[in-house]
């Protein structure tokens, strides 16, 4: 049995590894059986399982019996009938010590559960004996899979809390194995999850957003694809048809290698949706068309398949007959044939160790020289972390510096000058006594609010978020620029270093705008995904391109953001079109 790989609408991204292949009963009263099932309609299978006598069957093959006969069931709707049968089933396998198929069993039995709304059954044993059974061989990829099976059967059964529990466990150990590629697809596949259970769009398409720089830096153009045709989803549930029908286009104009047929009629099914609801007539009818055609292709493409494998019955029949007759001379010419082949082989076995010999000695050349230069470059790279981090307990360390001299030096000062003052009251001047007592009384007013910044500072005490609000409360006050700040699980405090410097990279980030953007609006979104924090600063200025931007020509802005966000081991993502505003992306692990 293979794990499921379907593609809907909305898309899911599945995993292309197989757990394990049911093992098919080595009885010659199964040979019948297996043709109708792989090619007969449910009816058909359970008439041929019917015909066998199962009083005869070994375990092995009563426990088979039972796996397809409630297979059958479960596909017929049935699924009370099957679960009975499937723990029958499971009870076997598990008296013969067949771990895979019990493993099969499991699998099955969670999707049985996942079509019941009502029933109050615990899969917590069948979840349990699913990753005991991946975790026994330390095989990651067999988990991947197990956890993966066990997602999209919470998926179908409309529990989104516990799909996404189960693609952040993938997600989880595909970072083990720094593969940023399956790791984008399982947040698209998170992103899924908010849309068919909670139709949460605005987290879906984060989620989808989040994984495309990372398809177009390995070149995963299906699942780019399907990311485009995902976030088309959520604009036309958000009523944006203009953006939907924008999306929908790139995810038809990027070629696909695999399911490209039923890809097509899924996008001409959504793109002419998306037009009918946009009131564009035209070319939903276009498309429509598009769509019919190509379902009339799909069936002549059918049509010929099995035209083809009724030839190729024809031509093998022929070919075996002509087999026959020149498989005398082919035995003659192999004598032959091996004695050249023998002494070719020698010869070609010769030239391939001293080449190899050769190329051996230049890796190991080549890996010397490379091993050289990355020492190089991690001396480097730590001599410039240790300056930014010089540079910022510096600016630290002066800030408080002149607090305390405010306050112990300048401040005990003007304290003890309004104490001499507070002598001339008994003086013949009341007068020019109030207004020195004014004057120096404010001016000590200051000496204290300078003097409080040393223990006051937005992050000692505040806290980033509140930290980060007051900042946008101060700079929206002045009525040019409207700036949101949108969080989310940042309920405990986090570091008071990191704290600081990520609120160094907003206030740089927010400094670029207003110099640069000419934005009117721009949104901060903080959020805690408990493993890393993720800032994304939204504006909706001119906007720039941003491969136009290199190291040797970034602002001092952004390259003093960089090197933050490099020292905490963290990436940072530019988008931006002209006129379409930017966004800057920022994922720090923590």
């Amino acid at each position: 049995m293979k794990f499921r790989s379907f593609l809907l609408k909305y898309t899911l991204i599945s995993v292309s590894f197989i757990l394990t292949d049911f093992c098919y009963a080595q009885s010659e009263a199964f040979d019948q059986f297996y043709t109708v099932y792989e090619n007969g309609s449910l009816n058909d299978i359970e008439n041929a399982l019917t015909k066998i006598d199962t009083s005869s069957l070994d375990t092995r093959e009563k426990a088979t019996w039972l796996f397809y006969f409630s297979e059958n069931q479960l596909n017929l709707d049935n699924h009370d009938v099957a679960y009975k049968c499937m723990l029958k089933s499971k009870k076997l396998f598990k008296s013969i010590n067949a771990e895979g198929d019990v493993a099969d069993c499991n699998i099955l039995l969670l999707e049985i559960l996942s079509h019941q709304n009502n029933l109050e059954v615990n899969s917590t044993i069948i979840l349990t004996e699913l990753e005991n059974y991946a975790l026994k061989d330390n095989d990651t990829l067999a988990l991947i899979s197990v956890y993966h099976e066990i997602a999209t059967t919470f998926l179908d059964g409309e529990n989104g809390n516990e799909a996404n529990k189960y693609f952040r466990k993938i997600i989880g150990l595909y970072k083990l194995k720094n593969n940023e590629l399956k790791i984008a697809q399982n947040y698209m596949n998170i992103g899924t999850v908010h849309y068919a259970v909670f139709n949460d769009a605005d987290s879906s398409l984060y989620y989808a957003k989040k994984a495309v720089p990372v398809l177009k830096k390995y070149k995963d153009y299906q699942s780019l694809a399907y990311n485009y045709n995902n976030q088309a989803q959520q604009y036309k549930a958000m009523g944006d048809y203009d953006e939907a029908i924008k999306f929908y286009l790139k995810a038809d104009s990027i070629p696909l290698k695999q399911f490209e047929a039923k890809s097509k009629v899924i996008f001409y099914q959504n793109i002419a949706e998306a037009y009918q609801l946009n009131k564009d007539y035209e070319n939903a009818t276009l498309y429509l068309d598009k769509l019919n055609k190509l379902k009339d292709s799909i069936n002549d493409t059918k049509q010929n398949i099995a035209i083809s494998e009724i030839k190729e019955k024809y031509d093998n029949e022929k070919l075996r007959a002509d087999n026959l007759e020149s498989e005398a001379k082919r035995i003659q010419n192999r004598n032959l044939l091996f004695g050249s082949l023998g002494v070719l082989l020698y010869g070609s076995i010769t030239f391939l160790l001293v080449q190899k010999n050769t190329k051996r000695k230049q890796k190991l050349a080549e890996q010397e020289k490379e091993i050289e230069s990355q020492k190089l470059a991690t001396v480097l790279k730590e001599q410039e972390l240790t300056a930014i981090d010089a540079m910022i307990e510096g600016q630290e360390k002066e800030r408080q510096r002149i607090a305390n001299d405010l306050h112990d030096d300048l401040g005990g000062l003007m304290a003890t000058v309004k104490l001499h003052f507070n002598a001339l009251k008994d003086k013949d001047s009341p007068e020019l006594f109030e207004k020195t007592n004014t004057l120096i009384e404010e001016a000590y007013q200051k000496v204290r609010t300078v003097a409080h910044a040393k223990n006051s500072g937005v992050i000692a005490k505040q806290g980033l978020l509140k930290a980060v609000q007051n900042m946008a409360e101060k700079i929206s006050a002045s009525n040019k620029i409207q700036i949101e700040v949108i969080d989310h699980g940042l309920d405990n405090r986090l570091e008071n270093s990191l704290e600081l410097t990520l609120f160094r990279i907003i206030q740089e980030l927010i400094t670029n705008v207003i110099k640069h953007a000419e934005a009117s609006e721009v949104t901060i979104h903080l959020t805690n995904h408990d493993d890393t924090i993720n800032i994304m600063v939204e504006d909706n200025g001119k906007g720039f391109n941003p491969n136009q931007m290199t190291k040797t020509n970034k602002g001092m802005g952004i390259s003093s953001i960089d090197k933050r966000v490099e020292h905490l081991d963290g990436k940072m993502t530019i988008e931006s079109e002209k006129l379409k505003g930017t966004t800057v992306i920022i994922d720090i692990p923590l």
